[in-house]
């Protein structure tokens, strides 16, 4: 009977062993996936764009935190609003963990908006790395136009210049059109948000409503500071004290505010990193912990200060829930917000 029980102990032992060994070797591996390799940063909008800034800024210090420390490079994707670069990590990135990207949060948003079966991609399949800011948007116009408060947008035309449909410079323009009773007058058609600024800047068009202040602080360092233009209003779910503009809440109310907080949500997760879906899940629990890592960084800090970017790091589960109470919204919400959007 002795020698059964010692018998059995020692097959668990023996299992023990195996078992460790197995875990140490499966940790070896992980470790050693990333030496030698490249990890592609898809942009959803052109070089030079605050989107463009934060992707090199991540690329410069992240892999440093992943175990092999492998190499970054950017590669910029723009069109239709950042969709284009969405459908090319669904369908066509490689699922290694050797690709991730950065899209508006619009590619986000508007499959809520205009349904799912329009896009070749679906939200909730992304893995979300995280976002590295929650931003604030601004309205803005030119010295030269004659708007300097919301008050005046409110009564008279307002020429805004924006990107295209379904941009966050012509949704914001509508969202306060229907809820805040201004009057601006959307010309889209312009490439980027350097071309935005540019096109206020020649009196092309009066204002912008809105970009987001990271953006117009890495395209303008000094705009804020000089109040080279007309500030009107900042939108945001909270109103940000480095943003010297009122808060939209001081003119959209009630009935109103529900729906404004629906669109303004996707401020929450302004700079998203995201990876295909079906990632591995070894590769995306590295991928996750080391952009976790790289947002509290004293160097990325260090720099993103130099660049005038704000780090406002939300983690990648913070974001998949915010993507998710989004998409559970109410249908008479979503068709609200549906018809203030897409008139």
């Amino acid at each position: 009977m002795m020698l059964r029980f010692n018998r059995f102990y020692s097959v668990l032992g023996l299992l023990a062993v195996v078992i460790a060994a197995i875990s140490l070797a499966r940790e070896s591996a992980a470790q050693d996936y990333y030496k030698g390799r490249q990890i592609t940063i898809i942009v959803g909008n052109p070089a030079g764009s605050g989107f463009d800034a934060y992707a090199r800024l991540l690329a410069r210090h992240m892999g440093r935190h992943i175990p092999g420390q492998p190499t970054f490079v950017v590669q910029n994707m723009p069109g239709a609003g950042s969709v284009t670069a969405a459908q090319y990590l669904m369908n066509v990135a490689p699922r290694d963990g050797t690709t991730i990207g950065i899209v508006v949060p619009g590619a986000i948003f508007d499959p809520l908006i205009d349904g799912e079966a329009k896009f070749r991609y679906s939200p909730h399949r992304f893995l979300y790395l995280g976002s590295a800011d929650s931003g604030t948007r601004v309205c803005f116009t030119s010295k030269q136009s004659g708007v300097r408060t919301l008050a005046d947008a409110r009564e008279r035309k307002v020429v805004v210049a924006s990107t295209a449909p379904q941009s966050a410079a012509t949704d914001y323009a509508l969202m306060m059109n229907a809820l805040a009773g201004t009057k601006f007058e959307v010309v889209m058609g312009y490439k980027g948000p350097a071309d935005l600024i540019l096109a206020t800047e020649r009196g092309e068009a009066q204002g912008v409503c809105a970009l987001d202040s990271g953006t117009i602080a890495t395209i303008k360092p000094d705009w804020l500071a000089t109040n080279a233009f007309n500030l009107l209003v900042q939108a945001g779910l909270k109103s940000s004290a480095d943003v010297p503009a009122p808060s939209m809440w001081e003119f959209i109310k009630g009935s109103n505010r529900e729906v404004a907080e629906l669109i303004v949500s996707q401020q929450e997760f302004s700079r998203p990193f995201i990876a295909p879906p079906d990632t591995p899940r070894q590769q995306a629990e590295m991928l996750r912990s080391a952009f976790a890592d790289t947002m509290k960084d004293v160097e990325l800090a260090s720099e993103a200060k130099k660049m005038r970017i704000g780090i406002n790091f939300k983690n990648g589960e913070e974001i998949t829930e915010i993507v998710r109470k989004l998409y559970s919204s109410s249908p008479d919400l979503i068709t609200r917000a549906r018809q203030i959007l897409r008139p």
